[in-house]
């Protein structure tokens, strides 16, 4: 399933991997797209959107519903 998060707070690199790495947790086969310039980020994965979000925002950045 893809999933679309608009996440406040990114701006670089370390943020970038921050977010992977945080999706890639909750599901290891996730394939995530992120995109600082859009403040967007896409994940292909059996997860649901609660989870996803979840690990996003322990990480200190905010998903805008």
């Amino acid at each position: 399933m893809k999933h679309i998060f608009n996440v406040k707070g990114m701006s670089c690199g370390h943020c970038e991997k921050t977010v992977i790495k945080a999706l890639k947790k909750v599901d290891e086969q996730a394939i995530v797209q992120v995109s600082l310039d859009e403040e967007r980020v896409e994940v292909q994965s059996s997860q649901t959107d609660q989870r996803l979000i979840e690990a996003i925002e322990n990480e200190g950045y905010t998903v805008v519903r």
